[in-house]
């Protein structure tokens, strides 16, 4: 085993107090950052208005974050890798308080945007604080550590949520950046302060040309994605930009394969253990975002309509609240579960427990403590699948690739998130009711999204099922940790 994964804590001793602070600074820094991709939702309608700007246009202030972030994750990640996970951490937080500050002091589209592009560089701190953890954390602690970083995901999407709301309507739109800096500067002095800095380095050339060519790739293939619903599915710029990625994506992967030093390790990323969980990780993305489609309309939607619950953007925040809480809730279970059975069987039960999520969902959607109950259901199920796969991306890489292949994880569930928009998206779109002379999203095509939901996390499940149990059993950072803990105790 690797001199990078801390050794455990003899019997009768307990760990360091000091791993305790930096799985809560980790954590919270993941909230942290998780909050930005809720952050605008309340003011989305009104931005139009707000930055003096068409609203195809304030669209992209949700799509600059998107691309931001995608781009950012692996070239991140590799550059933890590389230079120090912990610098890294600390240049991702300063992207995000820049950006904060710049979207706080913005009254135009220009800024905005790009103040939102910085914010999204910082997505990579989720994965970097995984990372981190297998370096400093002791063996014994890593699978609940682990679990409580992947669940700040969701716990920061769904607080904020209710949060931004709340400051929206109550107050100058410009406070939720100033807030959300104030969380970064937080964030960042504890980071300086409680997370060490981890001695596991790959050094060497970054490989820039790689990074261009996947950055390329993915932009031009999200674009396409995201953006194909507003310029028509057909049209020259949607099929130029889906042609682009067709062509650049392979390249860039024959690029790789020769490199001396890769952005990503093809080779390791084609292991069977890392291949499965990461095309699960693109079916529970796409599952997952399919919820964060259909409640929050069924909530606002009129109650004339028979099955809107005409409810506030505020309503829907504390409606998905208990959400996050669940999830991390579920962190501990999860992580009890993943020490006794193998993160492999978690991630099949957290699947298990997402379908069957939206197949409650398909005959309760009548009531708000209906959307609650599924949503709390759905939020313990992402908890287990959250946890689970780091721990089988660290049980089959050397830990000088943990930062790569971490956030080469982070966004294969960030591009199920974004099929699943452009998917549903054409669902809602053509599954629509006559409302007073307004087409709205009907509600076959709302149960339509949700059992798609439910069959994605059922090809989760499916893909799990090909994980190598042994590999996941005996590979995992919390196996390697019991295994060399044997001898201590004779």
């Amino acid at each position: 085993m690797s001199d990078a994964l801390a050794r455990p804590a003899a019997p009768g001793t307990t760990a360091p107090p000091r791993s305790n602070a930096v799985v809560a600074v980790l954590a919270l820094a993941g909230i942290v950052v998780s909050l930005m991709q809720t952050l605008v939702i309340p003011i989305v309608p009104e931005l139009p208005r707000l930055l003096d700007a068409p609203a195809s246009d304030t669209a992209w202030a949700v799509t600059a974050t998107l691309l931001a972030a995608a781009v950012a994750t692996p070239v991140v990640g590799r550059l933890g890798d590389m230079a120090g996970k912990r610098r890294m951490l600390v240049a991702s937080i300063l992207m995000l308080i820049s950006g904060s500050v710049v979207c706080a002091l913005a009254d135009s589209l220009v800024p905005m945007i790009a103040g939102r592009a910085l914010q999204g560089l910082a997505a990579a701190v989720v994965p970097l604080g995984i990372s981190i953890l297998r370096d400093v954390v002791p063996a014994e602690k890593l699978a609940g550590s682990t679990a409580v970083m992947s669940a700040s995901l969701g716990v920061g999407g769904a607080l904020g949520l209710p949060a931004a709301a709340f400051i929206a309507d109550n107050w100058d739109w410009h406070i939720l950046f100033w807030t959300s800096a104030a969380l970064g500067v937080a964030s960042l002095l504890l980071v300086l302060v409680a997370v060490p800095e981890s001695g596991t380095r790959t050094g060497g050339r970054f490989d820039l040309v790689g990074s261009l060519g996947l950055s390329a790739g993915l932009v031009a293939l999200l674009l396409a994605v995201s953006k194909g619903a507003d310029w028509g599915w057909t049209s020259g710029t949607t099929v130029g930009l889906a042609a682009a990625a067709v062509v650049i994506l392979p390249a860039w992967g024959w690029w790789e394969l020769r490199a001396n030093q890769p952005l990503v390790d093809l080779r390791t990323t084609a292991k069977k253990q890392v291949l499965f969980t990461n095309l699960a990780s693109i079916a529970l993305g796409f599952s997952m975002f399919a919820m964060s489609l259909v409640l929050p309309q069924l909530l606002q939607l009129p109650e004339r309509t028979g099955y809107g619950l005409g409810r506030s953007m505020l309503t829907v925040g504390l409606v998905l609240a208990p959400q996050g809480l669940v999830m991390m809730a579920m962190s501990a279970v999860s992580a009890g579960l993943t020490r006794a059975k193998g993160p492999k069987v978690t991630l099949m039960a957290g699947a298990l427990i997402v379908a069957a999520g939206y197949a409650l969902n398909i005959v309760l959607m009548s009531e708000v403590w209906h959307l609650v109950l599924v949503s709390c259901v759905i939020g313990a199920g992402v908890g287990f699948t959250y946890g689970a796969m780091p721990a089988l991306i660290m049980g089959a890489v050397d830990p000088s690739q943990t930062g790569a292949a971490n956030s080469l994880n982070t966004l294969m569930r960030s591009l199920g998130t974004s099929f699943a928009s452009a998917v549903a998206g054409v669902i809602l779109a053509r599954m629509t009711t006559d409302f007073g002379g307004y087409a709205l999203p009907s509600e076959n095509g709302f149960k339509i999204v949700m059992a798609l939901g439910a069959g994605a996390a059922l090809v989760a499940f499916l893909l799990a099922g090909f994980v190598p149990k042994r590999g996941a059993a005996a590979r995992h950072p919390v196996a390697e940790g019991a295994e060399e803990a044997a001898p201590v105790q004779t």
